[in-house]
């Protein structure tokens, strides 16, 4: 069932007895958005509902507003940011794929509408209640050592408490300066991924090495960090095997 507010069903009864037909043949379309997660799961979004997650979150719009002989059909797709009076983005499609990257507040709404392709005049209209997404402030710690030595506790060096980052690039150095390992974003959430303290497949030294980050935040934040990491291969942390 659609109710008031999801349809604005303007039926043109005195200019086309066809608007008649068209109460009764089209169907009112039920649109769903489709949030694709860091692990590649995916989540279905019902008309009105809310979601927050983290940047970069890519979102599917779907219209499901199917075509008829007699009518065409326009879906106007209406993006608005929380603090801004006007749409960032307008689209047209049946259905549109969109890439969150900037924290905030986002509301996108679709408008469907059907004409009669043989006097354009307007049979039906439906207006949805929009879809809410809120992307989060970005956060990212990177700590000051790891311990690899298979107790599978800290055996691998890489950021932690990652919010709401787009871009990253990560590398480790020795103190000559030669690059022992690098990773990108790609690499960030993951249990095994970051450095394993190898060079070349093999185990370097305990001691001090070092790491330079270069990541962006969706809320415009850059994370410049150059710092050390102490590598403790003998170090076996309470609950380790």
């Amino acid at each position: 069932m659609i109710n008031t507010f999801k349809q604005i069903s303007i039926f043109l009864l005195l200019l086309l007895p066809c608007c008649a037909v068209a109460q009764e043949s089209v169907e009112a379309p039920v649109p769903t958005a489709v949030v694709t997660l860091v692990d590649g799961t995916e989540e279905e979004l019902a008309e009105g509902d809310s979601y927050e997650g983290e940047a970069p979150l890519k979102v599917r719009f779907l219209s499901n507003a199917s075509e008829y002989d007699d009518y065409s059909r326009v879906c106007t797709w209406t993006f608005m940011r929380d603090d801004e009076p006007e749409p960032f983005l307008v689209r047209y499609d049946a259905d549109v794929e969109y890439d969150f990257r900037e924290a905030g507040l986002f509301t996108v709404q679709l408008l469907v509408s059907y004409k009669h392709r043989t006097n354009e005049k307007l049979v039906l209209e439906y207006e949805y209640e929009p879809f809410t997404i809120s992307i989060s402030e970005s956060s990212l710690k990177v700590p000051n050592a790891f311990s690899p030595n298979g107790d599978g506790i800290n055996d691998y060096f890489n950021v932690y408490d990652v919010k709401s980052i787009v871009s990253f690039r990560a590398a480790i150095y020795n103190r000559w300066g030669t690059q022992l390992y690098s990773w990108g974003i790609d690499e960030m959430n993951c249990e095994e991924c970051g450095w394993d303290g190898t060079y070349k497949g093999s185990p370097v030294k305990d001691g001090v090495y070092f790491v330079v980050i270069s990541a962006r935040g969706a809320d415009g934040i850059n994370y410049d960090i150059k710092g050390d990491v102490n590598l403790l291969r003998g170090y076996i942390e309470e609950g380790g095997q």
